[in-house]
């Protein structure tokens, strides 16, 4: 089999026509927005304000009339460009003393990453909006098929469209405040690099899937 027919079958499996001015547009005819979402430390909260947190929460899933997804993506840190930082450093000290600090620094940490997966978690939350809705779909809550399956959207249609999502958007956005979360929409660069790595399981533990 040629790679160009390998290439070919492999995208029939993938959901995404188009990435659009930060939006993406699935074969379906349905959007996908993404918001990415600082983080919490609720178990150093005192108890009152875990329970504002708590109820925040339940307030901001209470306002929604639309399903979203929450996703958590960890990832394994490369420390390496970082002990290269700290070794270029080394000659820059100007006592014995702080070179011997640095060193037994720099030793820490390699073997502190050794011994340990150190993960980094990116937070965000998928929201989905599509055009049509069937009558099912409309009584249940949940996104058909669009009608629009033999090609990409019109500009007009875009828009029109892209307005709808990015209210659902900010609705997220000030339901999540509340809660001491803050979001952000990604951009089409964003976008797309998130997706690479969801395509790709060996660099992505928690795939993020935009077919649900």
């Amino acid at each position: 089999m040629s790679t160009t027919r390998a290439s070919g079958a492999t995208q029939q499996f993938v959901p995404v026509r188009e990435i659009r001015n930060g939006t993406v547009v699935l074969k379906d005819g349905s959007y996908r927005g993404i918001l990415i979402c600082s983080s919490v430390n609720f178990g150093l909260k005192s108890a009152d304000e875990q329970r504002g947190i708590i109820l925040g929460f339940q307030n901001f899933l209470n306002t929604l009339d639309f399903s979203v997804q929450i996703v958590v993506n960890s990832r394994k840190m490369d420390l390496r460009p970082y002990l290269a930082l700290l070794e270029k450093k080394m000659p820059e000290q100007r006592t014995e003393l702080l070179r011997i600090q640095l060193r037994e620094y720099l030793e820490f940490i390699r073997s502190f990453a050794e011994g340990a997966n150190i993960m980094t978690k990116s937070f965000y939350v998928v929201v989905p909006y599509a055009p049509h809705l069937d009558a099912i779909g409309a009584a249940t809550g949940f996104f058909s098929a669009g009608k629009r399956h033999a090609g990409a959207p019109g500009e007009a249609d875009f828009e029109e469209d892209r307005v709808q999502l990015e209210q659902r958007l900010a609705l997220v956005a000030e339901g999540l405040a509340g809660t001491g979360v803050r979001a952000v929409p990604l951009d089409t660069e964003e976008t797309i690099e998130l997706l690479y790595r969801s395509f790709n399981p060996g660099e992505l533990e928690n795939p993020i899937r935009l077919d649900s």
